[in-house]
């Protein structure tokens, strides 16, 4: 398994970035290699990514959400093995951090050669930083969905 770990400072308000961080549809917008994300019931979405120059589709199912605080995912069916949680931290009224950590399966030599060469992390802080860019330059959420999951 490889994981990775990234935290972004956003200025804007909790509430702000954990709306935007909830509207999985627009990832496509500001994380590399995503080309789509499809919402079929309030937990589950199906992805469809490119990974070292392959496709891949699967479904992710939200194993626990609490508004302003965390969402947290495995995948549930697909090519793809993984799973991760978002944690949202209130620094002041006007800026929030964002930690991201996800755990993943590389498969194939070039899935894990990339893993091993960083490739991941760098994909994982570039989507931080692009979140950043999005979520600031927008100043709202495209949507937002305060849903509480609670952990099986």
């Amino acid at each position: 398994m490889s994981q990775v770990t990234e935290s972004v400072d956003v200025d804007v308000p909790i509430k702000v970035a954990y709306d935007q961080w909830t509207q999985f549809e627009s990832f496509p917008e500001f994380m590399e290699g995503v080309e789509s994300v499809t919402q079929v019931t309030d937990t589950r979405s199906h992805w469809k990514v490119e990974v070292g120059g392959v496709t891949r589709e699967f479904d992710t199912e939200i194993s626990e959400q609490h508004p302003e605080e965390r969402v947290a995912w495995t995948t549930v069916d697909g090519d793809l093995k993984q799973a991760g949680v978002v944690t949202f931290h209130k620094l002041s009224d006007t800026t929030t951090r964002v930690t991201i950590q996800m755990d993943w399966a590389p498969e194939g030599l070039a899935e894990k050669a990339g893993a091993l060469l960083g490739v991941d992390d760098r994909r994982v802080k570039g989507d931080a930083r692009r979140f950043k860019e999005f979520i600031e330059s927008r100043g709202m959420p495209t949507g937002g969905w305060e849903g509480d999951v609670p952990r099986d």
